[in-house]
Order: structure tokens, then C-alpha cells, then sequence
């Protein structure tokens, strides 16, 4: 009797070492992966801000081509911005997402063409070429980067193990209280509760343009952008 009161005491103790294991583990891959969530969410957002300043710098540099030149590239301007907006208002629906896509770098194309004509114009100002086309060219490379950030997430096994350990450890609490007279169904509830929030926050935060977190009122930027050119 003696001996097994004491392989209980052990047993005991060598379940709590484990269940401490299993949350510390759960606990810290919840932080690094909400920081990282929280992380890449900003700077999507600063991502947008960017590009706003890219298009209008472009923007006012088209004072530098000839005058009869100026309104076709500022209607050319108005529209590639509408078509950037409405790319990622479009994102859920990957078909239109592509074909916002292609049309905004359709327009990239002909932004570019006449830029390079206009400014090889004699009528042209002399620091045309110098000034408006690298303005362009970090207009177009803001895209890239803005696609590639989008695109930027953990791999997915890394959503599979926060799953399977959030299972694990609900089973380890279960276990663990098994043996109690009364049981509190709040506190199951209460921790399922929290557990299954803080996934879904972690989760909407890494696709910000499908959740309830959104990256949307960023845009508000470039709506913003596209009423001085008017």
C-alpha cells in the first residue's frame, strides 16, 4: 500500500511537469505568433501609405511633361488608381483579384510608355526623364511589394500545431480534473472560450481583407489620394 501511495505521489508529479511542458509550449507559440500576426498586419498598413505616397509624387511630377501630354497621363493616373483600390476590395473573389491585377499592370504599361515619350520631348522640362521616371518606377515596385506582403504568412504547420496543442492541453485540463467530485463547466467554457478567440484573432489578422480585423480603412488612403486629382 505504501509503495503504491508513492508511485501515485510520483505519477503525480510527473503529469504535472508534463501538462506545465505542454501550455508553456502552447503559451509561447501563441506569442510568437500573434506578434508576428500583429507584426505583418501593420506593416500592410504602412505598405498602403506607402504606395499612396508613391502614386502621388508620380502624380505631381507629370507637371514636368509637356502640357499637351499632362491630361491624358493624369486620366491614366485616376484610373490606375480606381483599378488599385478596387484590386483589393476584390480579394476574396480570386478571379476578379486577377483581373484587377492585370488591368492595373495594363496600365502600369501605358503610364510608363507615354511617360518615356513625353519626357524625350524637346517641349519636355530638362530634368523630365530624371525626376518623373524613378517617381514611376517606385510606383510600380510598391505592387510587388504590396502582393508579396499579402502573400507573407507562417507556414502552415504552424497553425496545425497551435490546433493540435490547444487539443492537447484541453485534454490535459480534462484529465487532470477528471478525478474532482464537482466539476465547473464555466471554467470549461471560460477557457475553451478564450482559447478558440485567441485563434481567430491570430487567423484574421494573418488575412486581413477576409475577416473581421481589416486592413480595409487603410485604403481610405488612396480614396483620399483620388479626390485631389479630380
Amino acid at each position: 500500500v505504501g509503495r503504491l501511495a508513492r508511485d501515485r505521489d510520483d505519477f503525480s508529479s510527473g503529469s504535472g511537469l508534463v501538462e506545465a511542458a505542454v501550455f508553456g509550449l502552447l503559451g509561447l507559440l501563441l506569442a510568437f505568433t500573434f506578434s508576428g500576426a500583429a507584426s505583418r498586419f501593420e506593416d500592410r498598413r504602412h505598405l498602403i501609405a506607402e504606395e499612396a505616397n508613391a502614386i502621388g509624387t508620380a502624380f505631381l511630377r507629370i507637371d514636368l511633361l509637356p502640357a499637351e501630354a499632362q491630361p491624358e497621363m493624369r486620366q491614366l493616373f485616376r484610373r490606375y488608381l480606381e483599378t488599385r483600390v478596387e484590386t483589393y476590395r476584390k480579394y476574396a473573389d480570386a478571379a476578379a483579384f486577377e483581373a484587377r491585377r492585370a488591368e492595373a499592370s495594363k496600365l502600369q504599361g501605358e503610364i510608363w510608355g507615354k511617360a518615356v515619350a513625353g519626357s524625350r520631348r524637346a517641349e519636355a522640362h530638362a530634368q523630365a526623364a530624371i525626376l518623373l521616371l524613378p517617381a514611376l518606377n517606385a510606383m510600380i515596385d510598391i505592387t510587388t511589394t504590396r502582393d508579396v506582403a499579402m502573400q507573407n504568412h507562417p507556414p502552415q504547420v504552424i497553425f496545425v500545431l497551435l490546433c493540435v496543442l490547444s487539443l492537447v492541453s484541453a485534454l490535459l485540463m480534462g484529465y487532470v480534473t477528471c478525478g474532482t467530485k464537482v466539476r465547473s463547466w464555466f471554467y470549461f467554457l471560460l477557457v475553451a472560450t478564450t482559447m478558440s478567440m485567441t485563434l481567430y484573432v491570430v487567423l484574421d489578422l494573418e488575412y486581413p481583407r477576409l475577416g473581421l480585423i481589416r486592413v480595409d480603412e487603410a485604403d481610405q488612403v488612396l480614396i483620399d489620394l483620388g479626390r485631389t486629382m479630380r
